[in-house]
């Protein structure tokens, strides 16, 4: 870190850090109360790359995170602090450039692409990027006995993204949100608390601001006061972190540089899970599977509710030991299950019932958090009496895991974290870092972490899946899948789901999805909205039907039309792999989430902020789930031409009216994008690019696009950062002679990698070719037209006249090739 000395020397304290002897001044200000007073500057000092500041009632830390992030703390004498649960690197970044300057009457504090301006007197910080104002302080920082938090002004057209989990519509401004992680059980087009709150806002100003506070709080975001935003808690951490970018997918990259990236989840999460409440023998699970495979449906996981280690709902939690009476050999079912490429996912709860066969052990282990008394606190809630496991112990920590790690030898690959807001939460539990109202936030966070670390300490060549209903943010480096919880069966209950998936995508959880057709409630199975439901799944981040066992979750439990048309989707969401796993690596490198509002394509347009209705699946598909019954469906568009997947109709403008049947939803493409996919297959057991087609739409607003796909051998971790890769990039070009395609490759390749490719590029939207050249290495070759679509082979192409198609077959097996498509 390289730092400019001040234009003007300034008077410093005797003693700096997090322990710095109080003023007579500050002592005088830290009445019983804490009562606030107007802040001013006193002295300043760079200590430990860190700008601190003494001010009359407090110090004030400025830690550089990056060029465009600056982490803010303010401290107080005999005020608790918890650690930053949200920051991924504790530790300063070095190579980040820093510039102080000093007047009279501020400094400035400069990282590049973000500059903190602190006011002197009153004091007070703004925010610039690139010299412009970005956010300032109100007043700041504000403290008593029962509360501390922050202020902000607002501007007035200002909109703002986040909060976590709510049904409030895009924009959360004029809301007063609660930050308290909480079960909504049935929820459907309305809910203000739920599973997943999130301290932090993303602003049409392009700024985000998270308050790193796990405690118990309220976010005001000009509900209160139309231009002030408010954070407020009970205790915790009184810290903040404000993030700047030139544009959101910056914002986003610089915003997940501080708080983590998502790993590269195992290629299988990306396939379709059998799941429900719940298999309750092994005989049940051996049908279940075989109904897939009777009915032709792509399956990878199976996910075991709490009946693996009871016999009905209550008096069990906490055993985390299989029922034997049902699941008798359960390590020779996962072997099996494991042999046709289907992973087992089970169901761990962080409660100890009283009742559970573990009890005892618990409590001798000094693994659960404690009463005011010093004994294992205990409460009842609806599976029981119980006790909660201390993730915040080293204790609880140990214990915990060695259940985990003992059924991970007996064959199970992936957790289900349930229950971890945590459900029910006295305040008088004691936790080893503090009570239940300052810690609660950050409990499925400690879970995550507890699993992360030491999976990847064990097997560090693996890539865990690790499924939680909470956490906080960063979260996310610990590889959480979050879910949105028990959302209500029907129309009501997917209507809100793409804004959630939005909503938490942005601040760093890509992987946001729903129990798909519902969970909770419904008297009988709806066809409509279940098929609309799946349909929309094949275009968000995991595929994984999920409800009460009273109406089967599985398709291939419903009618012949509602198998026929999920099998449909969910086969194509297989032959799309290519597409999303290239999304999952994207998110990995950059945090990009894989479902994108449409106000990425458009930042002036703050209209485009509060579409829920519409995303970006990735770059290249726009997706428009049909969330009521009708036949059309209106489309807001961010501009460009836009393809009907389906049937090529194109569209442009502002709007689109798109007529839909029960087997289609809208999905459109990006003119000139390049949409690869495989050919069908059981699960990604089987997943090859060895036969790669590549659909590019053509349009002649579009000169020049490109496209990647990004593979490795699907399971381990780190693949890319160890060489262990291969992208595909591909790129068309078009001019007055036609359309000229490259075909490069990059990376050491992997094991299993294909030696070369058979690519069948299909053209949309183009006239019958005039000639078409392949070249490579040894040189160029021409392509034979034929008449037929049966005749096409390798080094031949086909010209479907009726669909305006060019389909042309050819091998790749060098570094790079070429095509020339003359019209």
């Amino acid at each position: 870190m390289k730092v400019v000395k001040s234009k003007k020397p300034t008077r410093l304290l005797k003693k700096l850090g997090l322990k710095t002897v109080l003023t007579t001044a500050l002592a005088a200000a830290l009445q019983p109360a804490f009562a606030d007073t107007a802040r001013s500057y006193q002295e300043h000092k760079l200590f430990d790359d860190k700008l601190v500041i003494e001010t009359s009632d407090s110090q004030v830390t400025l830690t550089p995170l990056n060029s465009g992030a600056l982490e803010v703390h303010y401290q107080r004498e005999g005020m608790k602090q918890l650690p930053s649960f949200a920051r991924a690197h504790q530790q300063l970044q070095q190579d980040v450039q820093a510039e102080l300057n000093v007047s009279t009457e501020a400094l400035r504090y400069s990282l590049g692409d973000i500059t903190a301006v602190i006011h002197k007197s009153p004091f007070a910080i703004e925010y610039l990027h690139d010299g412009k104002p970005l956010l300032s302080e109100e007043h700041g920082f504000f403290a008593n006995q029962t509360m501390r938090g922050f202020r902000f002004n607002l501007t007035d057209d200002e909109k703002l993204i986040g909060g976590g989990q709510r049904v409030l519509g895009m924009d959360r401004r004029g809301h007063r949100l609660p930050l308290y992680n909480k079960a909504h059980y049935g929820y459907s087009t309305e809910s203000e608390q739920m599973y997943f709150s999130m301290p932090a806002v993303m602003s049409s100003n392009k700024y985000v601001l998270l308050f790193d506070n796990s405690a118990t709080g309220t976010m005001d975001l000009g509900a209160s006061e139309e231009s002030i935003m408010q954070f407020e808690a009970v205790g915790g951490r009184s810290a903040y972190i404000v993030v700047a970018g030139e544009n959101y997918p910056k914002l986003i990259e610089n915003y997940v540089d501080v708080t983590g990236r998502q790993p590269m989840p195992p290629r299988w999460a990306l396939g379709n899970f059998a799941s429900r409440f719940g298999y309750r023998s092994e005989q049940e699970v051996r049908e279940t599977i075989q109904a897939f495979r009777d009915e032709d449906f792509p399956v990878d996981a199976l996910v075991l509710d709490l009946f693996w280690f009871g016999p009905d709902i209550k008096g069990h939690m906490g055993n985390l030991a299989w029922d034997k009476e049902n699941f008798p050999q359960p390590v020779e079912m996962m072997a099996e299950l494991k042999e046709q490429g289907i992973k087992t996912i089970l169901v761990t709860e962080p409660f100890v019932l009283s009742t559970s066969e573990r009890w005892d052990e618990a409590v001798a282990s000094n693994a659960l958090a404690k009463n005011l008394a010093g004994k294992p606190k205990q409460f009842d809630f609806y599976f029981g009496n119980t006790g909660l496991i201390d993730v915040f112990s080293e204790d609880g920590r140990d214990w915990f895991w060695n259940i985990y790690q003992d059924l991970k030898a007996q064959g199970v690959s992936g957790w289900w974290g349930d229950l971890g807001e945590p459900e029910v939460h006295p305040s008088d539990t004691v936790h080893a870092i503090g009570m239940a109202d300052e810690i609660h936030n950050a409990f499925g966070h400690r879970w995550a972490q507890m699993l992360f670390e030491n999976e990847k300490a064990n097997n560090p060549d693996e890539r865990p899946f690790i499924m939680m209903r909470a956490g906080f943010p960063g979260s996310q480096r610990y590889g959480m899948i979050p879910w949105t919880g028990d959302v209500s069966r029907g129309w009501g209950g997917l209507q809100p789901q793409v804004e959630l998936s939005l909503q938490m995508g942005l601040l760093g959880f890509a992987y946001t999805h729903s129990d798909l057709g519902g969970f909770a409630d419904g008297e009988r199975f709806e066809r409509t909205p279940y098929i609309r439901w799946l349909q929309y799944g094949t275009f968000q981040p995991v595929y994984r039907p999920h409800a009460q066992e009273k109406i089967a979750p599985e398709p291939v439990f419903h009618d012949r039309k509602t198998r026929r048309i999920t099998r449909d989707f969910i086969k194509l969401r297989y032959r799309l792999l290519p597409y999303n796993y290239t999304l999952a690596f994207e998110n990995s490198q950059t945090g990009m989430p894989l479902m994108r509002p449409l106000f990425f394509e458009n930042e002036n347009n703050l209209e485009l902020m509060d579409n829920k209705s519409a995303y970006l699946w990735g770059n290249d598909f726009l997706v428009a789930p049909v969330m009521e019954d009708t036949r059309s469906v209106s489309v807001e568009l961010p501009g460009g031409i836009w393809f009907d997947y389906w049937n090529d109709n194109q569209y442009g403008g502002d709007k689109a009216e798109i007529k839909v049947s029960l087997e289609t939803i809208p999905v459109l493409v990006r003119a000139g994008a390049f949409i690869p996919t495989v050919a069908d297959m059981k699960n990604t057991q089987e997943y090859t690019s060895e036969y790669l087609r590549l659909d590019y739409y053509a349009h002649e607003s579009v000169k020049q696009s490109s496209g990647t796909v990004y593979e490795d051998d699907g399971e381990t971790a780190d693949a890319f950062a160890k060489g262990q890769y291969e992208k595909l990039l591909f790129s068309g070009e078009r001019n007055e002679a036609g359309i000229d395609f490259t075909f490069t490759r990059e990376g050491d390749g992997y094991t299993g990698a294909p030696e070369s490719r058979n690519v069948e590029l299909v053209l949309h939207n183009v006239t019958l070719p005039a000639s078409i050249q392949l070249g490579d290495q040894q040189g160029d070759q021409t392509i034979a037209l034929v008449k037929r679509e049966k005749d096409l082979t390798e080094n031949t192409a086909w010209y479907n006249k009726r669909e305006k198609t060019l389909h042309v077959k050819f091998p790749w097996s060098g570094a790079s090739q070429s095509l020339s498509v003359a019209q």
